[in-house]
């Protein structure tokens, strides 16, 4: 597995990265957990050392699961995780509908973190970072509080998700971002205007979450899917953009039936092409891939390795342009916008 360094740190992963927000098991439909738990295991077998998470996705569901996945095997790899939003007091609210607000105030920060840490059953946080922007708190009480975290041992590295570039050039002022955690795939572009360039001159690591376009670029999704009841994509809207809009998915899906065609003359699958294309950006440390058994595991590893030639990406851009579909490559920002275009978790 290849390994990569985020930016000017000394902290590496490996490109793939095991993201875990379908461990939350409320936000696709019903996941078998004992599998997605195995698969875990499997990972880390197979060389992925980067495991992300997020005391929200459940909420707090994917940090137990998680921490029960590792067990003893927490020592031999990175460990994220992310912190910064407000929940709904009753327990049985659960996914988006338990958040009800933002917060990166130190003290919340700081609070926070603690319960992150016993949920994951870990005395430290390889890398933590502030969810989404709260808007309000001054970036240096953010970054200050994260600064002292690391001074204690509680974590060892910090960065931000879903922070544009004014919002990390200010977080820079008082400290150095490892990473900055963003959406990016091939219908979703927005961050090569700005905050890929931005990240790669300064050093920062870049986290691409959503590479598989939250399904779309699977194979998996038809024009006769039904979204499950509590499956947030059947509303449509992904981080802003109407990418899950049925007048949108159809045309979406004639773009991934072609695109099966390209990877299909190298013997790939639709999937791994959607990786390779996001791992061979320079500006991109890892790649987060939610893999919930050992065929989805062994498909996205399989990925890392393949380098994608100028006339493979001149192609795939010729096949969004021919069936009229945008990739919003026009640097709009997404930081007040979540899954279903309000303020909500990745």
């Amino acid at each position: 597995m290849e390994q990569r360094q985020f930016g000017n740190t000394d902290l590496t992963c490996s490109a793939l990265g095991f993201g875990t927000w379908e461990l939350g098991a409320t936000q696709y439909g019903e996941i078998d957990i004992d599998e997605a738990v195995r698969a875990v295991h499997m990972a880390i077998d197979h060389g992925v050392t980067l495991f992300d998470t997020a005391e929200v996705y459940g909420p707090f569901t994917s940090e137990e699961l998680l921490a029960r996945g590792l067990g003893e095997r927490r020592k031999d790899i990175v460990l994220v995780t992310k912190v910064g939003f407000i929940f709904h007091d009753d327990p049985s609210i659960l996914g988006d509908a338990a958040i009800v607000g933002r917060n990166a105030s130190a003290a919340y920060i700081t609070e926070r973190t603690e319960g992150c840490l016993k949920r994951l059953n870990t005395d430290y946080v390889d890398l933590m970072l502030i969810h989404w922007p709260d808007l309000k708190t001054p970036h240096e009480e953010t970054i200050g509080a994260l600064e002292a975290l690391k001074a204690a041992g509680k974590i060892r590295h910090y960065g931000v998700s879903n922070y544009d570039v004014s919002m990390m050039a200010q977080c820079q002022e008082y400290g150095s971002l490892a990473a900055n955690q963003v959406g990016y795939n091939m219908f979703d572009r927005r961050m090569e205007a700005a905050v890929l360039p931005y990240c790669l001159e300064q050093g920062i690591g870049f986290m691409a979450y959503g590479s598989l376009a939250f399904g779309l670029l699977t194979g998996a999704l038809t024009a006769d899917t039904v979204f499950a009841e509590n499956d947030w994509r059947r509303h449509g809207m992904a981080f802003g953009l109407p990418i899950f809009q049925r007048e949108n998915i159809l045309k979406e899906l004639r773009v991934t039936e072609r695109l099966k065609a390209v990877a299909a003359g190298y013997n790939r699958s639709v999937a791994q092409l959607a990786l390779a294309w996001v791992l061979s950006h320079p500006a991109v440390t890892v790649g987060l891939v939610g893999m919930r058994n050992e065929r989805e595991l062994e498909e996205n590893i399989a990925a890392v390795d393949w380098r994608l030639s100028d006339g493979d990406r001149a192609e795939i851009d010729r096949i969004f342009s021919e069936e009229g579909v945008p990739t919003y490559a026009d640097g709009r920002q997404m930081t007040d916008v979540g899954k279903g275009g309000e303020s909500h978790a990745d």
